[in-house]
């Protein structure tokens, strides 16, 4: 028996789709990495970047870089606009992704549209996003298996491949009518999806002469019967199998297909071959493709050819559909692009000197490119864009542009993007693409990082506009981030030229030069997604202790994994451990000391937070146990090291401390003992002395064992299951808040404050608070396991319940009930922070088993 367990989860990025999931005005981008799916959301922040002026430039001079950071060359920093991805939830999927495809359905529960998800052996999902759970939630699944034999005596063609080893991927129509699911060898699986009536709903649509307009009315398939009931509550008809051999003959072998626009019926071009490519046969028949536009008739189940283009060059592999103002479809094979458009004229360009020998299609030449385009993406700049982005298997960048006259393509030509520009911006090639945004496109990647690739464009218009804008003629204005600016540029553009080639005279007829080279594109990164696949080879072994020099102090290392990964200009050798390693900076030795705090306070003559303070960490105390006394003594930060506080008020022989924390924006240090708390000024001055304990003249009482701050507040958790809220004052006076008779009933084993500014958690109390002291929320935990929230400084009633807290749900809500085989866990500490990086930040729970268990 063999028992295998995973390392990471998947890194390497398979799939990505944009689109409007978490709600009707959410910009979403859902990625796949195999198993993996991943649902992020888009922020923009201000960063800095770095622009090189040296002609010597790296070939990642456009990327976003960190403050601080330096080059030998010349730079000059900017600050911009960078889009940044927050991941708000992942999935594990039981299978390997092949395709991801955007539908929009009639009703779905967050208001946006839901996610089409294929999988290996002909299974797709669809799934939406539950706003109440805050999950994703399976709408329905399918399944299609191939047609079995009539005649099952008969063998099956030895040549034919297996059902597993046939590729399945998924295309989906423009207006979400409905999908198409290729799985096995030729089998095509339609889904419909219900849609608004639109055969009078058109842009063309005139009441004059089409009449009154009808009202929308849901339209159902045929399926007849108990399926019609099934089509009123279900956003999808009943699905149908076809064999692409019944719609055309021609269609023996199919590489690709995809649904297009611009069409009143769901039409999809099929690239495909009648007969196997073959290289040793390449002289005798070098033209065996044929790209075949098929419409599909959804109430008749009935498909119909409408044009075909064959002798294709046989190395075709891509379908390509393209928005206006292009329109039609581009064709992509190794050494040419095709662009076919609604009524079948082709327009070709041939990029190295390979097409002239494999192919006699008539094609211009741009053979002096050298480019190889196995393997690469092509996407359009923008959704009105007459220009498309070509990522080589490399992770070069190029341009495709076409020569429009009228409504008609006349010809196509491509040019590289300088090094300058970023045109080196990627270190290897990609496997999918997605634009997020105007001017931003995420491409991810199997062998390397995956980018939020942004470009801006240096336009006369705007040069021209840049006194006005008060900047200087040397700078560079990233026209995505001056969004009105950049629509009123487009919008010139649409109305006097088509494309960039259209700005020529029209006398100049080098489709070659056609580009303006005073409005090229500038590209740079704003943001990566670690990759450290594909692995090619690994060994274990332990660090020696000399290359880790002093950073490890006395912490052992422990074994390694080192890996090769990475392809091409991404190649790396990573190194995985088992756990976070820590970077020892200094080393100080306090004796006995049993749990330690840093404090950051503000003095009144320094006019700033401690937030803002540069010296944040001032003070270290420190609770000590040795064989006489529990005591707390305090460090300062001195240049000499760490030097005890002496000559104050603090008292190392008052017991041994339980929590500490500042009120007051760092104003105010509280030291809580187990009795009392000690509040004292910047400079450890006493101000104030209170006793906890029920007895005013002994002060015997209940201990406190864990305590919790959120300016104002401090929360008390004693021994006897009891809490205790107190409040300081704009003086820093701490007193008592009264509670309600829920709290005084006691039970609560833990607690925790946290200030929601945000208000992330949107919590109403029911009693009406007239308070400017923020939105801090009060966390416990029950006895029995169950949670319980309270908005201070109301502590009347609560504002939210899960008694199921112990039970450890995948989600948690008031309504949750256990079954009787659920093991219920005896949750000891429970903690709400907020985890992120600079870009975002977002609170999370966190609760602790009796057992060293998060």
């Amino acid at each position: 028996m063999q028992c295998y367990t995973e390392l990471t989860p998947p890194t390497a990025v398979t799939h990505s789709l944009s689109l409007p999931f978490l709600s009707t005005s959410a910009n979403n981008l859902i990625i796949a990495r195999t198993s993996l799916l991943q649902i992020f959301t888009l922020k923009s922040v201000l960063s800095d970047t770095i622009t090189t002026t040296s002609t010597s430039t790296d070939l990642r001079r456009s990327s976003v870089n960190p403050p601080g950071s330096s080059n030998a060359t010349a730079q000059r920093a900017d600050r911009a606009l960078a889009t940044k991805l927050v991941l708000i939830a992942q999935y594990e999927l039981s299978g390997v992704v092949t395709s991801l495809a955007r539908v929009k359905i009639l009703k779905s529960k967050s208001g946006g549209e839901a996610l089409l998800v294929s999988l290996r052996n002909a299974r797709a999902s669809l799934v939406e996003w539950d706003p109440e759970r805050y999950s994703i939630y399976t709408i329905s699944i399918h399944l299609y298996e191939p047609k079995e034999r009539e005649d099952k005596d008969i063998p099956a063609n030895p040549w034919d491949p297996d059902e597993k080893d046939n590729a399945s991927y998924l295309t989906v129509d423009p207006r979400s009518r409905c999908a198409a699911l290729k799985f096995g060898e030729r089998q095509l699986a339609i889904l419909p999806f219900h849609q608004q009536t639109d055969d009078l709903v058109m842009e063309d649509y005139d009441p004059d002469i089409d009449g009154e307009r009808p009202e929308n009315t849901t339209s159902h398939a045929k399926s007849g019967g108990a399926e019609d009931n099934l089509g009123e509550k279900t956003p999808y008809g009943a699905s149908f199998v076809v064999s692409m051999l019944a719609l055309d003959p021609t269609l023996l072998h199919p590489v690709h297909l995809a649904f297009l626009y611009e069409y009143r019926e769901p039409t999809f071009g099929v690239l495909s071959s009648q007969m196997a490519s073959s290289m040793s046969l390449l002289p005798e028949r070098p033209n065996t493709l044929s790209y075949t536009v098929i419409t599909l008739d959804l109430e008749q189940r009935a498909l119909t050819v409408l044009l075909s283009v064959n002798d294709l060059p046989y190395d075709m592999f891509a379908v390509v559909p393209l928005r206006l103002p292009i329109g039609g479809t581009l064709l992509i094979g190794g050494n040419q692009l095709i662009h076919v458009d609604q009524a079948g004229k082709t327009n070709g360009v041939a990029v190295n000197e390979f097409a002239k020998i494999t192919t006699s299609f008539s094609l211009a030449d741009q053979s002096d490119l050298a480019l190889r385009l196995e393997g690469c993406l092509i996407e359009q700049l923008g959704h009105e864009s007459s220009e498309l982005l070509l990522i080589l298997n490399t992770g070069e960048l190029a341009i495709v542009g076409f020569k429009i006259d009228g409504r008609s393509i006349s010809g196509l030509s491509i040019r590289r993007v300088p090094e300058h520009d970023g045109g080196f911006a990627l270190s290897a090639g990609p496997s999918c693409a997605s634009l997020v945004g105007r001017g931003r496109m995420f491409i991810g990647s199997e062998d390397a990082d995956s980018v939020v690739l942004g470009w801006s464009r240096r336009l006369d218009k705007l040069k021209r506009q840049k006194s006005n804008l008060g900047v200087g003629a040397g700078v560079d204005v990233d026209t995505s981030d001056l969004s009105d600016l950049d629509e009123d540029i487009d919008d010139d553009e649409d109305l006097y030229a088509s494309t960039l080639a259209d700005q020529k005279p029209k006398g100049d007829a080098n489709m070659l030069d056609a580009f303006d080279q005073s409005d090229e594109y500038r590209f740079r990164v704003h943001d990566t997604l670690e990759n450290f696949g594909p692995i090619r080879s690994m060994t274990v072994g332990k660090p020696s202790q000399q290359l880790l020099g002093s950073t490890q102090g006395d912490v052992d290392p422990g074994l390694e994994l080192m890996a090769t990964s990475g392809r091409g200009g991404a190649g790396a050798v990573t190194i995985f451990r088992r756990q976070i390693e820590p970077c020892v900076l200094e080393s100080h030795l306090l004796p006995n000391s049993t749990r330690l705090w840093s404090v950051s306070v503000t003095r009144p003559s320094d006019g700033l937070s401690a937030h803002q303070s540069e010296d944040l960490d001032c003070y270290i105390i420190a609770s000590t146990k040795s064989e006489d006394a529990l005591q707390s003594v305090a460090y300062t930060f001195k240049s000499t090291g760490l030097e005890e506080v002496k000559d104050t008020d603090f008292e190392p022989d008052a017991g041994a401390t339980v929590e500490v924390g500042t009120l007051n924006n760092g104003a105010r240090i509280v030291q809580v003992l187990p009795t009392e708390l000690r509040s004292f000024d910047a400079d450890f001055g006493l101000a104030q002395i209170l006793p906890l304990g029920d007895d005013e003249e002994t002060g015997a009482g209940p201990g406190i064992i864990r305590a919790s701050f959120a300016d104002p507040y401090v929360l008390l958790i004693r021994d006897d299951e009891s809490i205790m809220v107190l409040r300081a004052d704009e003086g820093g006076e701490l007193d008592e808040v009264e509670q309600g008779d829920s709290l005084k009933r006691k039970g609560f084993r833990a607690g925790c404050l946290h200030e929601d500014s945000n208000d992330i958690f949107r919590l109403e109390s029911e009693v009406e608070i007239e308070d400017d002291a923020g939105n801090v929320l009060m966390f416990l935990l029950t006895v029995g396991g169950g949670l319980q929230i309270f908005r201070l400084p109301s502590l009347e009633q609560w504002v939210y319940r899960a008694e199921g807290l112990s039970f450890l749900p995948p989600y948690l809500n008031p309504g949750f009930w256990a079954r009787r085989s659920q093991a219920k866990e005896d949750l000891t500490e429970l903690l709400v922070t907020e985890l992120g990086d600079a870009s975002h930040k977002a609170p999370y729970l966190i609760v602790r088993y009796r057992l060293p268990r998060l």
